[in-house]
């Protein structure tokens, strides 16, 4: 990456990664979603474990990004610019997981 030092470089990549993870984890969730249906309870509840995991898992994912940039020294603009599109990420993905728990609670 242009423009960074080495430690800045490998942090900014393995947020990177754990977004890339973060954005699988929702798409799994997403089709999961698409493949329920009105069946019996305990595939409902089978299916909505696996987005409630998965969604959690994302957030989990973007965290660790955050807390990548906390642990180390990087350029302010950098680390700014960064974090504060993560953060934001990791509030919708949180909002996501309230929406998917609320869900879950009132079908059960």
């Amino acid at each position: 990456m242009k423009g960074l030092k080495k430690k800045e470089s490998q942090v900014v990549k393995d947020c990177l990664d754990n977004m890339g993870d973060s954005v699988d984890q929702l798409s799994k969730s997403i089709l999961e979603l698409g493949n329920m249906r009105n069946g019996n309870s305990a595939s409902f509840l089978w299916h909505m474990s696996n987005v409630q995991t998965w969604v959690s898992a994302a957030l989990t994912d973007e965290s660790t990004c955050v807390d990548g940039f906390a642990d180390h020294a990087l350029d302010g603009k950098v680390k700014a610019a960064i974090r504060g599109r993560v953060v934001y990420v990791a509030q919708v993905t949180s909002n996501a997981l309230a929406l998917v728990n609320n869900f879950a609670t009132r079908r059960n």
